[in-house]
């Protein structure tokens, strides 16, 4: 049986423990810290993007280019820093004549997020377009880590979830770097991860990763027009961010709108209680690339 994404990255979870050195923050969470670059240290990630896997032959040159780099700058608003520059790697197709383009359109994504390319690499080969982006950030102060839910926080998500891939939203990234920033300086913010691979699966690596329960209502998910909540829990590549407080958050922070859509438990797991008063193992309900 081939391990999926899940089973890899427990893997490598595993293994990366007690990194020593300036690691302050190995993998398990959207970004590593390491020290050095101020006295927070850096904050680190790296994602790529796979023509035929996270976009289709066709797409325009200014929505890959946003997606390639927001999917980074979004990991870097999860941890509530700021970014700084980026790294940017294409692996292109043979005979691509599009890649001043492509590159430009990078760049201005990048700077408008922060983050300017200061380097990075480019080779062609018989295949699809391959693009990654490196971002540092710097931290707001406090870091905002997957592993700090606790008893009794409510759980948080900004925006609206759902539909993304067939409605196209998920090219269109807005990382909430404001609303990152915000949170950080809050000190009854507890957890915090970025919705990429669906609500329930993020959710279930906050309750993973902080060693709890989390419970959370389908009633009250904030959903896109035309979704329900079994899309808004599944979905995946929203983008928002979940996030868990010991006080009751306002409805709006940093211009995006805030809901509460279930709580923290000494339990382990995640579960969703469904319209229909059914209570399911919501963990895995999202988006893995190994299954």
């Amino acid at each position: 049986m081939m391990p999926t994404e899940s089973d890899l990255l427990d893997h490598i979870y595993r293994r990366s423990e007690g990194l020593g050195g300036g690691v302050v923050i190995g993998p398990g969470d959207d970004c590593a810290l390491v020290r050095g670059g101020g006295h927070a240290g850096t904050l680190l990630t790296v994602d790529q993007l796979v023509e035929h896997r996270h976009f289709l032959p066709g797409t325009g040159v200014d929505l890959i280019a946003r997606k390639t780099v927001g999917r980074s700058v979004s990991d870097i608003a999860a941890m509530g820093g700021t970014p700084a520059w980026g790294l940017a790697t294409g692996l292109l197709p043979a005979g691509c004549d599009f890649g001043d383009t492509l590159f430009d359109a990078m760049a201005r994504w990048a700077d408008g997020w922060g983050c300017p390319l200061v380097g990075g690499d480019i080779a062609f080969h018989e295949g699809p377009l391959v693009l990654t982006v490196t971002v540092g950030g710097v931290p707001s102060g406090r870091v905002l880590k997957r592993g700090a839910a606790e008893p009794g926080d409510t759980v948080y998500v900004s925006g609206r979830l759902g539909g993304s891939l067939e409605s196209g939203r998920h090219l269109a990234v807005e990382p909430r770097v404001e609303l990152g920033r915000q949170l950080a300086r809050d000190e009854s913010v507890h957890a915090c991860i970025d919705l990429s691979d669906g609500l329930g699966r993020d959710a279930g690596r906050v309750a993973a990763a902080s060693g709890v329960g989390i419970e959370l209502e389908a009633e009250r998910f904030p959903c896109h027009d035309g979704c329900d909540w079994s899309n808004a829990l599944a979905d995946g590549e929203d983008y928002e961010l979940l996030f868990t407080a010991s006080r009751p958050m306002p409805a709006s922070l940093a211009g995006v709108a805030i809901t509460p859509v279930g709580c923290v438990t000494e339990d382990r797991g995640c579960r969703v209680l469904t319209p229909d008063d059914r209570v399911i193992d919501a963990s895995d309900r999202g988006w893995d690339h190994g299954s």
